[in-house]
């Protein structure tokens, strides 16, 4: 069983051409690479506040995801990078209407800088 690449113009690219996909499909799972709060085509962050990212980021996630042919139900683990943990509840606000009833396994993380001075990044594995 081999992999393929995801890729879709309904997400941004790479960010700054760096060597990487927006998502590979392999072993029945789509493994999403961390999304940022960036439109598709933009190189200007989307959104002041954390809740405002955090759905750009799911919109992008999204996009992947359907070109993979899969969806947002369809996640089994995420992994949240937030600047600061003190927006931990505004992430959680936009995150819990966006998986629905059956979340999958998460974890959030506090990191020292996100790329263009993101406040959110998140990646994901899905089910095919």
């Amino acid at each position: 069983m081999g992999k393929s690449v995801v890729r879709t113009d309904a997400a941004p690219a790479p960010f700054q051409g760096a060597p990487y996909s927006q998502a590979i499909a392999a072993g029945g799972f789509v493994f999403v690479s961390g999304q940022l709060p960036l439109e598709p085509g933009a190189t200007e962050l989307t959104g002041g506040t954390v809740q405002e990212q955090t759905e750009q980021v799911f919109a992008n996630l999204r996009a992947i995801l359907e070109a993979s042919g899969s969806s947002l139900d369809k996640l089994v683990k995420t992994t949240v990078f937030l600047q600061d943990l003190g927006d931990f509840a505004g992430m959680n606000e936009v995150y819990a209407k966006r998986v629905g009833d059956s979340p999958p396994a998460r974890a959030t993380i506090e990191v020292a800088g996100l790329p263009n001075g993101a406040l959110v990044e998140i990646e994901a594995v899905a089910l095919a």
